[in-house]
């Protein structure tokens, strides 16, 4: 038979990025297949309407197949991605057969997700497989030189850039024979506007026997919610289904091949486009989550609940002529969208710029309705002419920012970012882009973040990502088309509300290594920080992270603690989690990080070093990067093609890591030695040191509710109980002379025991009046008031905020301890019960320490007994029971017979509790506290008491 030559063409695209893969001959046993039986693929000895016929039951597929006027026919369409913790693998397969009587091209065209790393791509002909493998770039195209020089299969891919990723695979394909493709590729998936959204495209570019798309869901932290918008088309409703569990999601795609057609009697797919699932997950603690798997660990932080920062924000918007016509317009509209979605409490200024850079404000001015009105009349009445003058631009930016930071303009706690909106590259002033680059940087100074859009297809993408990321920030590349307003909307959106600063995730050094980047400038709500690192689970039973940062209102220091075995049994009962998605995880953000540094990097030694690196990554996880080449061969070694990807000057090399900050100031108070703690003096309840403190030297109301006085000079404790109703406030505090209130509102049981209805404290709230701070303590969260601002721990969290020199240490499930200065404390503990449980409720106990220095003015059910009164107890007598004698107590000019009893102390043992004697006083205290208990009852949760 005569010799049949074949083109393969393999093409990977950022932009067009593409891999070219030249194959000389076929190779004979492919030749000799076009007449023999291989692998159940059995010729017939008969051609039908002049084509060769093949049998396609081993594919599992019977019947014919819609073809379109070229004769190849697509058996099977398949996309399985598999998701654990937010690491997606994703394969996609496709089946054709050529039963054209000539040979020709068949192509495998599938877009891959920006930044995601194809990690192995297999073709099957006929049953000869080609496999893939990972060489380092100059050793590969030694290989391809050889192959070359002896007429051996090669080819070398040539790379430029625009935004979408395609791979690109082109075969010869004789006539009758089959052929699969099969590519694998993983990513992590990032959470923006609080949810994440995995995006597969799905082009088969023709009907399709069988077409499936299969999604899967694997999130220990448990599933929120799980959505698949109609991305497709209404063609395609009521087509998807969605199996979800609490861990565990399925999503599957499967129309028949009449549904995919674009009408009835199309023979031409309606499938054309991407297939999108979004979801979120379950978050019980604001310090994240830690999880530990074969040797490597990930820690995901998305904090809620927290009030934004304000923000000092400055647009740079590009008016030069090439941005003239739609992307202008959509520009304006997006602009005027934006500047009405700024804050009372933000501070803003619009710069424009052509070859002349305008200000329609030389300073920051305050978001108020009538500015941002203002700067939405002067936006309508930009002209797109003239230049590129980028550096002048924002460099004039980086003035009024620096300016206004210089005169006291500037909250500190406030955020400030420029946000650059352009189409090209610089034309006016500076040309040079490492020298605009350079300009920035050293006016920025590390204090203000960037954030570049880059509009349609011209822009330097490259340049933008460069000095973003350079400068904490981000770039991201929109299309001049009719989306781009919802995109810039989009985009801004991501970055309008940071809700931390300064954020830094400490672990012990003795115990992990090789973490990626744990210092952040910002976290943005809706989005999500990742560390990942290395960790000794040989050696370590627990695996604690310390979060430092500054909220709207406190600084935060947030604890985690995790068992390094927790996740084990989970990940070995599910058969679709990647076993290996912790290191793949840890990989994909070391080498974006190091790629990053790399763009980053201020000499070419520096440079060269790192690059080593990201070589020795991309070999040792078999990733392709712009070092590494992708080598594809037969079984035998003898048929060799070379996919290579070299790094082309124009395209971003990755997604820079947002808020950059390797040398950001330590935010750590408050942390352990092995975290780098400073000298801040915290002041711990005393039974949180060493060893606790004896249950008799503090005042406590506990269970239902039982108080206990200790009265020092006596060396007594008084209790008694207060019978009242359900959502009823008692005073505990109430101290005019140092401002202080601490009161308690009563909850109910779930039903009556022996008549009575049980109360306890639900709700305890504390008010520092002269600091002007409120904390509401509930047996679901704990939150902290400072005026307009709020932030909010939930009792599954472990941490500190510190906010005025008032610290709140939460120990998860566990207790909560308030310190202020060195003046008072208190501790308050939860206590859970079964949630089913017929009778019982979730409470509330505190204790209060007698050393605290409230002021002689302070009253309430416990802070009268700061005066300490005379307390003689005499004439003890038998009682009812031996254990419980009876004795007459004198108080206060009052004669009360009292009774020898126990009460608990719940801080050092939480379900038993310590036994604590004391002299119970009968009728809700009468005569011990002064007046009557009613007296205590105060109409808010933070209202002082007038004296009875």
């Amino acid at each position: 038979m005569k010799n049949l030559s074949s083109f393969l063409v393999l093409f990977l695209i950022s932009g067009v990025r593409s891999f070219e893969l030249v194959i000389g001959d076929i190779p004979d046993e492919v030749e000799n297949l076009i007449d023999l039986e291989m692998d159940g693929f059995a010729p017939s000895p008969k051609a039908r309407n002049g084509r060769y016929q093949r049998s396609t039951s081993d594919w599992g597929y019977d019947g014919d197949l819609v073809e379109d006027d070229d004769k190849v026919g697509l058996y099977s369409y398949k996309v399985q991605s598999t998701i654990t913790s937010r690491l997606a693998n994703t394969m996609i397969q496709a089946k054709m057969v050529n039963n054209a009587r000539r040979p020709q091209p068949i192509m495998f065209d599938v877009q891959v997700p920006k930044g995601a790393f194809i990690d192995n791509f297999t073709m099957d002909i006929n049953g000869i497989t080609f496999t893939s493998h990972i060489r380092e770039k100059s050793e590969a195209r030694k290989m391809y030189a050889q192959a070359k020089a002896k007429g051996k299969a090669a080819g070398i891919v040539r790379s430029n850039a625009l935004d979408m990723e395609n791979f690109q695979t082109e075969v010869n394909v004789p006539p009758g024979m089959r052929i699969q493709f099969q590519l694998h590729y993983h990513e992590m998936i990032r959470r923006k506007l609080s949810s994440y959204e995995h995006v597969i495209s799905v082009k088969p570019g023709r009907l399709a026997k069988h077409l499936e798309v299969d999604v899967r869901i694997i999130e220990p932290q448990g599933l929120r919610y799980v959505h698949v918008p109609n991305s497709l088309g209404d063609h395609f409703n009521g087509i998807t289904t969605i199996s979800k569990g609490e861990k565990k999601a399925h999503v599957s795609f499967k129309p028949t091949m009449d549904q995919q057609r674009k009408c009835p009697k199309c023979s031409s797919t309606a499938v054309d486009g991407n297939f999108v699932v979004q979801y979120d997950v379950n978050r019980e603690t604001t310090g994240g989550e830690l999880e530990i798997f074969n040797g490597y660990f990930i820690h995901f932080f998305a904090p809620e609940n927290l009030d934004p920062l304000p923000k000092n924000i400055l647009f740079v918007i590009d008016v030069s002529g090439s941005m003239w016509g739609l992307k202008m317009k959509q520009t304006i509209e997006a602009m005027k969208a934006i500047l009405s979605e700024l804050r009372a409490a933000d501070q803003f200024s619009l710069i424009d710029f052509n070859h002349n850079v305008r200000c329609w404000r030389d300073n920051l001015v305050s978001a108020t309705p009538a500015q941002v009105e203002d700067a939405k009349k002067y936006i309508q009445t930009i002209h797109p002419n003239g230049g590129t003058n980028i550096n002048e631009a924002l460099l004039r930016a980086t003035f009024i920012l620096n300016e206004a930071k210089s005169l006291g303009m500037l909250d500190p706690n406030s955020v400030s970012m420029i946000v650059l909106v352009s189409d090209g590259d610089p034309t006016v002033g500076e040309l040079k882009l490492t020298t605009i680059q350079k300009n920035v940087k050293q006016s920025i100074k590390d204090e203000f973040s960037l954030f570049c859009l880059g509009i349609g297809f011209d822009v330097d993408y490259d340049f933008l990502q460069r000095i973003a990321t350079d400068n904490r920030g981000m770039a991201h590349r929109i299309f001049g088309n009719q989306e781009t307003s919802l995109q810039m909307k989009n985009f801004y959106n991501q970055v309008s509300t940071p809700l931390l600063r300064k954020i830094q995730f400490n672990y012990p050094q003795e115990s992990v290594s090789d973490v990626t980047q744990s210092s952040f400038h910002n976290y943005f709500g809706g989005s999500e920080i990742v560390v990942a690192g290395k960790v000794d689970t040989e050696n370590l039973q627990h695996l604690e992270s310390i979060v430092t940062a500054t909220a709207a209102n406190a600084e935060l220091v947030l604890e985690t603690l995790r068992d390094v075995e927790e996740l084990d049994g989970f990940m070995k009962k599910d058969k679709y989690a990647d076993p290996d998605f912790t290191r793949k995880l840890w990989a994909y953000l070391t080498v974006n990080q190091m790629m990053a540094e790399r763009n980053a990097a201020p000499t070419a030694a520096l440079k060269r070093n790192i690059t080593k690196s990201i070589l020795q990554m991309s070999l040792d996880h078999h990733i392709v990067t712009p070092f590494t080449a992708m080598l594809i061969e037969n079984a035998e070694k003898d048929e060799i093609m070379l996919a290579d990807q070299p790094k082309d000057p124009r395209k971003g090399c990755c997604p820079g890591t947002l808020g950059l900050t390797p040398n950001a100031p330590n935010n750590n108070k408050g942390i352990p030695p092995w975290a780098n703690a400073t000298d801040v003096p915290f002041r711990f309840m005393p039974e949180q040191r060493g060893s606790p403190t004896s249950s008799l030297t503090i005042n406590r109301v506990d269970n239902d509710p039982h108080f206990t006085i200790h009265l020092p000079k006596s060396q007594r404790n008084i209790c008694f109980n207060i019978n009242s109703e359900p959502g009823k406030i008692l005073n505990l505090v109430s101290d005019p002379g140092t401002g202080v209130v601490v009161n308690g509102q009563l909850v109910g049981a779930k039903k009556a025991e022996n008549k009575k209805l049980s109360t306890y404290f639900g709700k305890i709230g504390f008010y520092f009046q002269k600091k002007g701070l409120k904390v509401e303590i509930s047996t679901e969260k704990i939150t902290l008031k400072d005026g307009s601002y709020a932030i909010t721990l939930s009792w599954a969290d472990t941490g500190h905020v510190i906010r005025k020199q008032l610290l709140i240490s939460v120990k998860r499930e566990s207790n909560v301890t308030i310190t202020v200065g060195k003046e008072m404390s208190f501790m308050v503990l939860l206590h859970r019960v079964w949630k089913k449980h017929p009778v019982n409720v979730d409470f509330l106990g505190i204790y209060i320490p007698p050393e605290n220095q409230f002021s002689p003015a302070a009253h309430g059910l416990i802070g009268q007994f700061v005066s300490e009164p005379e307390v003689s107890i005499h004439h003890q007598t038998p009682g009812q029971a031996p254990e419980k004698p009876q004795a007459i107590m004198e108080v206060k000019g009052n004669k009360l017979t009292v009774t020898r009893g126990v009460q608990k102390d719940y801080r050092t043992d939480r379900v038993l509790g310590t036994d604590v004697l004391c002299w119970f006083v009968h009728n809700s205290g009468k005569g011990f506290i002064d007046g009557h208990y009613r007296d205590y009852l105060v109409p808010h949760l933070y209202s002082f008491m007038k004296k009875p």
